[in-house]
């Protein structure tokens, strides 16, 4: 793996350590540990070493470290993928209905397949074998809002959704029979509550009767990125590995970014980048300043609202705040997110500013290909995964699919006299 600032934990994670374990083990404190896991220290040669030896490949379902095989399905713009292929996956199969997102995808991914259509009708024996799938499954019939829009038209939501809500179903056709090493599914938060939670029941009893060892675990985004949004991730594994999420770190969000760090800087630090941001500056393009009739309106939606106890308005923000959850509405009026400007109407964010508020554009990296409509991109950067939170769940399951899990103290009870040896820092970082 190239040396960076994630080689600690990628090791500690094949080790099949916790921090609180390195911490009991070596007698550092939390702290220290945190430190190592954050880049700031180093750990003494002598335990990198020893951390390197223990981690080495025993491979519970033969996965080793060139990689392992994934399959992308509901793929949208690739938000999973791009997780995955960050702790060595590669992709063998993808699946998406949507013609723009497909363009999308294909714009920023080298695809060695054809990308798949409506997956129900795909034949599981078609599929490639592989060891993970992966599938951010349509979540509009278990979502507030959706569940709110369906019920005022009348119309059935949740496993009653025949257009979408059956979907799940054809995911468990697939893990049936393939029985893949594990699986990782994303979905609103509201899936638990869904019905009464009668719909999160049926799908854990669906995978129950799979045979597979599943947790699942809610995730704010806010800890990785400036948003407020909360996704629910259930992964399972054939095999009993003990896989849990309750050892997963989870950055502490107060000390996360804030929207500042995704927004275009306007004053010529970054290039310009058409249409979104103009001249040598890089301003962005007032076409994203509301007009006075839009601001208006929403001001005067948002009065009605308060007037009457409810929470419903826009949601105005500074660069040194987190947003609201971008949705896949955020086309029509931006409500959501709106941003504060200077003596002129607030604006909405540009495609490249929820590029990077998803973690689908990070610094120092290559742009990410947007070649559809600002609808369009917003429509599925509201759709789509925030990515730092998949990498961070596809981090915490790569040593658990290895089988890098369940050493004891007792295995390494030399650990503890570490301390005792000379300092050397180690060089790995």
């Amino acid at each position: 793996m190239a040396k960076n600032s994630k080689q600690f934990t990628y090791v500690r994670e094949k080790a099949g350590l916790s921090i609180q374990d390195i911490s009991n083990i070596t007698g550092y404190s939390l702290r220290t540990v945190y430190r190592w896991e954050n880049n700031e220290t180093k750990p003494k040669k002598i335990i990198w070493d020893q951390l390197l030896k223990i981690s080495e490949p025993v491979t519970l379902y033969n996965v080793n470290s060139d990689g392992f095989k994934f399959i992308d399905l509901f793929a949208g713009i690739g938000g999973m993928r791009m997780a995955f292929e960050s702790v060595g996956g590669k992709c063998v199969f993808t699946s998406e209905w949507n013609k723009f997102s497909r363009q999308t995808y294909l714009a920023n991914f080298e695809c060695d397949h054809e990308i798949a259509g409506d997956i129900t009708q795909i034949k599981a024996e078609d599929i490639p074998e592989h060891d993970v799938l992966l599938a951010g499954f349509p979540c509009q019939p278990f979502s507030i809002a959706g569940v709110s829009k369906k019920n005022a038209l009348g119309l059935p939501h949740g496993f009653g959704c025949k257009a979408q809500g059956t979907l799940f179903f054809d995911v468990a056709r697939i893990i049936d029979h393939h029985r893949p090493k594990a699986f990782l599914l994303e979905n609103v938060k509201n899936l638990e509550r869904h019905d009464k939670g009668k719909t999160f029941s049926i799908i854990k009893e669906t995978l129950d009767e799979l045979g597979y060892h599943y947790d699942w675990k809610v995730i704010d985004a806010k800890s990785w990125r400036p948003q407020h949004r909360e996704r629910i991730f259930i992964a399972g594994f054939r095999e009993d590995c003990g896989f849990s999420f309750d050892d997963m770190h989870i950055p502490e969000p107060t000390n996360g970014p804030k929207l500042e760090s995704i927004l275009h800087s306007e004053n010529g630090s970054e290039e310009a980048d058409p249409p979104y941001t103009i001249g040598a500056k890089a301003k962005v393009s007032g076409k994203y300043t509301l007009s006075d009739h839009l601001w208006q309106y929403l001001q005067k939606y948002a009065e009605k609202h308060r007037a009457k106890g409810n929470g419903f308005g826009f949601g105005l923000v500074k660069p040194d705040d987190i947003s609201r959850t971008l949705s896949a509405r955020y086309y029509k009026d931006g409500s959501e997110i709106l941003v504060r400007q200077s003596r002129k109407n607030p604006r909405r964010l540009t495609p490249r500013e929820c590029a990077r508020l998803m973690g689908f554009d990070k610094q120092g990296d290559k742009r990410f290909i947007i070649p559809v409509s600002d609808t369009q991109a917003y429509k599925q950067f509201g759709n789509a995964v925030v990515v730092d939170v998949v990498e961070a769940v596809a981090s915490y399951m790569r040593p658990y699919l290895s089988g890098y899990v369940g050493l004891n103290k007792s295995q390494l009870s030399f650990l503890p006299s570490f301390r005792k040896q000379e300092r050397v820092v180690s060089n790995y970082g």
